[in-house]
């Protein structure tokens, strides 16, 4: 594991263990470093940031692999975003670009379409910053509302899947 990793590796332990926001004080702490030493490896703190966030959805991004159905879509991302709601946020803050794209790839080539997988990934999102905000009465209103989203994009006409590179370039990667 290079430097650079450990200390991505440090951020996220921290962030999942006391929240956000993670200082550069905090994290060279927790390396037993100075935090000045940290600008060795990340320009700014944004740039540890996004890094935290392009592993975190490479993390997904495998676990979103193993699905097969939109409703185990939803219940792997939903799982994964509720087991680490801080790096969700994150994600959600500071991603983009091919971190994103590599992570939204399975559902993309599930729906053969940028536009609904955009919406899916949204859906999802949606939903589970609705959970962790505790908008839901029940448990089982959270399990009807997921329900209807994922019926709602199962019954929609699926467009045929074209071949997979066509299918990564409609989403902003080639």
């Amino acid at each position: 594991m290079t430097r650079r990793e450990e200390i991505v590796s440090a951020a996220q332990a921290l962030l999942e263990q006391e929240g956000p926001p993670v200082t550069m004080r905090r994290l060279a702490e927790r390396l037993g470093i100075q935090a000045p030493s940290l600008y060795k490896h990340f320009r700014a703190k944004g740039e540890l940031e996004e890094a935290l966030a392009a592993r975190a959805l490479a993390e997904l991004g495998r676990e979103l692999e193993r699905a097969a159905g939109l409703e185990m879509y939803g219940r792997i991302y939903r799982a994964w975003a509720l087991a680490h709601p801080h790096l969700h946020r994150l994600v959600a803050e500071r991603a983009g670009g091919d971190a994103e794209a590599g992570a939204a790839g399975p559902i993309l080539a599930a729906l053969g379409d940028a536009d609904r997988a955009r919406a899916a990934w949204a859906f999802a999102h949606g939903m589970v910053e609705l959970e962790l905000a505790g908008r839901f009465r029940s448990a089982s209103e959270v399990e009807a509302a997921w329900a209807a989203g994922i019926r709602a994009f199962r019954s929609a006409s699926t467009p045929p899947v074209p071949a997979a590179p066509a299918v990564y370039r409609s989403f902003g990667v080639d």
